[in-house]
C-alpha cells in the first residue's frame, strides 16, 4: 500500500524490533493484524499511506519502562522516512502515532486527519473487542511485559487503565468499530477487571 515508500531493509529493521525479548503483545503480530483491518476498511481511509506508516512504526520503540514510547517512535518515524515519503504524508502519520499516547483524538481542523486517527485508534485497541478466549490471551501477554512490575502494583495499574477504557462513553470512535466491537470489548473489560480484583 505505500507503494514502496518504506524501503526493505526499514522493514527488515522494525521487524528485529517488534521481535524484542521483552515483548510478548507488541510484537509483528500486531502490527499484520492492524495492517489485515487497513485492507479492510481502506476505502474509509483518506490518506491510506499516512495510517499504513502509522501502523508500522506506532511501536517501534517499546520499552515498558519508559513513559514516551509514542514520542520516540514518532521521532524514528520521522527520522527514518525523511526525504522518502513527502511531507504531507509524513506529518500526518507523525500526528497519529503521537495520538496513540493517550489514545485520543487529535485537537485538528483537519477533519480528514481526525477521521484517519479515528479509525487508526480504533485499530490498534480492537483486540479488546476479540473473542474472550483472544482476550485473555493478550491480558497474559501484556502481564509479561509487566512482568518487573511488583503483581499488588500490576493489577492496581492495569486494573485503572482497563476502567478507564471502560469509563469512556464509546471504547470506539468510529461507527464501524463500534458496532462490530463495542459490545464484546466491554464485556471483556469488565471481565478481566474482576479478575483482576479476586487475584
Amino acid at each position: 500500500m505505500t507503494n514502496g515508500l518504506v524501503p526493505a531493509e526499514i522493514i527488515d529493521d522494525l521487524k528485529v524490533r517488534h521481535a524484542e525479548v521483552h515483548r510478548h503483545y507488541h510484537t509483528w503480530a500486531h502490527i499484520e493484524a492492524l495492517l489485515k483491518w487497513l485492507e479492510e476498511i481502506v476505502g474509509q481511509i483518506n490518506d491510506p499511506h499516512a495510517v499504513e506508516l502509522a501502523v508500522l512504526f506506532h511501536d517501534a520503540i517499546y520499552d515498558p519502562h519508559s513513559a514516551d514510547n509514542e514520542v520516540q517512535s514518532a521521532a524514528l518515524l520521522m527520522s527514518e522516512l525523511e526525504d522518502l515519503v513527502p511531507d504531507a504524508t509524513l506529518e500526518r502519520a507523525n500526528r497519529l502515532v503521537l495520538a496513540t499516547a493517550g489514545h485520543r483524538l487529535p485537537s485538528s481542523s483537519d477533519d480528514l486527519l481526525v477521521s484517519d486517527c479515528a479509525f487508526f485508534l480504533d485499530m490498534d485497541l480492537s483486540v479488546l473487542g476479540t473473542s474472550s478466549a483472544v482476550f485473555d490471551v493478550y491480558e497474559e501477554a501484556i502481564s509479561m511485559e509487566y512482568r518487573f512490575v511488583p503483581p499488588d502494583d500490576y493489577r492496581k495499574g492495569r486494573s485503572a487503565i482497563l476502567q478507564g477504557f471502560l469509563d469512556r462513553d464509546r471504547l470506539y470512535f468510529t461507527s464501524y468499530f463500534h458496532d462490530l466491537l463495542e459490545q464484546q470489548a466491554r464485556s471483556n473489560l469488565r471481565r478481566s477487571i474482576e479478575r483482576l480484583k479476586r487475584a
